[in-house]
């Protein structure tokens, strides 16, 4: 199995940074792409940023120029670094990994995700 843990969550007031973690264990071949997505209350998930290496990332427009997501593929990590943060970034934030394992004697590539930590942006 594969476990993603993250950390870096917590109140923190507008215009504040935070940084998310994202931790991937178990068995690996390969972590084909990472992301964060985020859940407010009585909305649906939604993308804030993915990364599948350095260069190649995607962010939503809501984020762009504030968040940069990051990874460090000899730890099997991703960051979010969030600054100039907003109220309405207030949200659950759940780490997503697309992951390369073996399947028998194939390798299949399987989707998992975090258990989320909470950001709250507030005064």
């Amino acid at each position: 199995q594969v476990q993603l843990v993250e950390s870096g969550g917590g109140l923190v007031q507008p215009g504040g940074s935070l940084r998310l973690s994202c931790a991937a264990s178990g068995s690996i071949i390969s972590i084909n792409s990472m992301g964060w997505y985020r859940q407010a209350p009585g909305k649906q998930r939604e993308l804030v940023a993915s990364i599948i290496s350095g260069d190649n990332t995607n962010y939503a427009d809501s984020v762009k120029g504030r968040f940069t997501i990051s990874r460090d593929n000899t730890k099997n990590t991703a960051y979010l670094q969030m600054n100039s943060l907003k109220p309405e970034d207030t949200a659950v934030y759940y780490c997503n990994a697309m992951v390369s394992r073996w399947r028998g004697v194939r390798v299949k590539e399987y989707e998992y995700w975090g258990q989320g930590t909470q950001v709250t942006v507030s005064s």
